[in-house]
């Protein structure tokens, strides 16, 4: 009897559970998870992983595999949707083996747990072990995803987001480079330093806490699919549409920290709550890339969170929600205060001016890795060197500096620069809104259902069914363009630094 649709996509239904069930353990090893229930994890974790990947690189996927290709009438449009990912997924993973594949799905298990114990040691020796495990495992699974890239490097960038190269990504860090070179010497020659003294002040956490679920409740991050708890580093995990968990960290004395955190994080949460039912159980049922998934994060960040007319809005409700705190603190010194720029050694507290150079360092510290011009051992040395050269600052300790993040523990190795992508389409996303609705208006006026309807509608009930470069050509009319971002970067903070002619 021939394949069915059905019965391939009840195989793929089988293996989004398993991913779910995954995604869950995930989740619960950031947010409850005892320290000495980490190894016991890690086995639960392999195995899952181990049983997942037996599905989706199985002989039962490859006869379906095989069959649709050759009978592509067989399938409707959805299928054949399907069809496309799980097969670009089957032939990056089928020839690794099972075994090597737990085993390393137990080494990042247990490499997230070192880093959150290195982190408070402050000591990147501890990690060092683990990680050079997982690079050595990536090394050894490249040759198996390789599909006639360039480089290494480009097969882990793919991974990520698919298309893309190095041969890409430099001429267009090397524009936004030269950009934010110019946009910083303009502010510093023209602008006018904002009063910074009040971003610092005592804000409670619960009252941090309840002023995020306020903001990202109005922005669309429905609390009926998803839930908001505290963790070491900010993440997402969606289980289903019905069930987009966000976590925060907070700081006392860093209540912007915690309002952008919860911001960006739920604008993953609102993309993967508003995708297609239709592609419930598949892997349609995401963002075509991390980049594109980045684009929804940042657009709530930067675009609406960083937005002059957003807080014209916003900004007596975070009055009142703070009692006294900033009430002699009018809007407009708030807001410049707010979008003040300098450098910072931690990635995700940095302004949306000078954060790019956070992931220029990372981007060329991974190419090095699987290039062959470094090794693991030698990057604390070269994260502090770069750090000096391109921001002017030096981490004092490891956990400042190249322990901050948790991807590389995690085996996100090509992941950052999706980070950087990110801001890129959203930028070119906001450029065509704006065509289309007043945002400004709606801002101002704290309506914001329309421009999450606008997001919903043109970008996330499509889920994966597009490639990231067909979506951004759709909706924007154009190709990537890095344009955009240095258009608005220097229109608002040329504006928040009141540059003078």
């Amino acid at each position: 009897m021939a394949p069915t649709e059905h019965d391939f996509l009840a195989l793929v239904k089988q293996i989004s559970l398993l991913g779910m069930n995954l995604a869950l353990i995930d989740w619960d090893s950031h947010t409850n998870l005892p320290q000495d229930g980490a190894s016991f994890r890690g086995e639960l974790s392999g195995y899952v992983s181990g049983q997942e990947l037996a599905l989706r690189t199985g002989s039962e996927m490859k006869t379906f595999i095989d069959y649709f290709t050759a009978h592509p009438e067989a399938l409707d449009e959805k299928g054949t949707q399907v069809l496309r990912l799980v097969k670009k997924d089957f032939d990056l993973n089928h020839d690794i083996p099972a075994a090597d594949y737990a085993a390393y799905q137990q080494v990042i298990s247990d490499a997230q747990q070192v880093w959150e114990q290195a982190r408070v040691a402050q000591d990147f020796s501890l990690l060092q072990p683990y990680l050079e495990k997982i690079v050595a495992f990536k090394k050894q699974f490249i040759p198996y995803w390789k599909r006639g890239q360039a480089t290494d490097y480009d097969v882990l960038l793919d991974q990520f987001e698919p298309g893309m190269t190095v041969a890409q990504l430099d001429p267009i860090m090397a524009t936004l480079k030269a950009g934010i070179h110019q946009i910083r010497h303009t502010l510093a020659t023209r602008g006018t330093q904002p009063r910074t003294d009040f971003m610092s002040r005592a804000v409670p956490e619960d009252v941090q806490e309840q002023v995020v679920r306020d903001t990202v409740t109005r922005l669309g991050y429905d609390f009926k699919k998803g839930n908001l708890s505290r963790s070491t580093h900010p993440f997402t995990v969606a289980l289903d549409r019905g069930d987009a968990r966000i976590t925060n960290r907070y700081g006392i004395h860093d209540f912007q920290m915690s309002l952008l955190g919860g911001i960006h994080e739920a604008g993953h949460g609102l993309y993967l709550q508003n995708i297609n039912p239709t592609y419930d159980y598949t892997p349609l049922a995401d963002a075509p890339s991390m980049g594109m998934h980045e684009s929804q994060s940042l657009f709530n960040e930067i675009f609406i969170g960083r937005n002059a007319a957003f807080w014209q809005g916003e900004y007596g409700r975070f009055q009142a929600a703070t009692g006294r705190l900033f009430t002699d603190i009018d809007e407009p010194t708030f807001y410049r205060g707010f979008m003040a720029t300098k450098p910072t050694l931690i990635r995700t507290e940095a302004d949306p001016l000078t954060y790019p150079l956070h992931i220029v360092v990372r981007y060329e510290l991974e190419k090095a890795l699987f290039n062959g011009e470094t090794t693991v051992a030698e990057l604390p040395a070269l994260w502090r060197q770069k750090y000096q050269e391109y921001l002017g600052i030096t981490p004092a300790n490891d956990t400042e500096g190249i322990l901050q993040d948790i991807h590389w523990a995690g085996g996100d190795l090509g992941y950052f620069p999706t980070y950087l992508l990110g801001q890129l389409y959203a930028a070119q996303f906001y450029h065509a809104m704006s065509q289309e609705l007043p945002v400004t208006d709606l801002l101002a006026s704290g309506d914001y259902a329309p421009i999450t309807q606008w997001r919903r509608s043109h970008i996330h009930w499509l889920g994966a069914s597009l490639t990231p470069q067909t979506l951004i050509k759709q909706v924007t009319g154009e190709p990537l363009n890095p344009r955009y971002w240095l258009d608005w970067m220097t229109t608002t903070f040329e504006k928040a630094y009141q540059v003078t002619e």
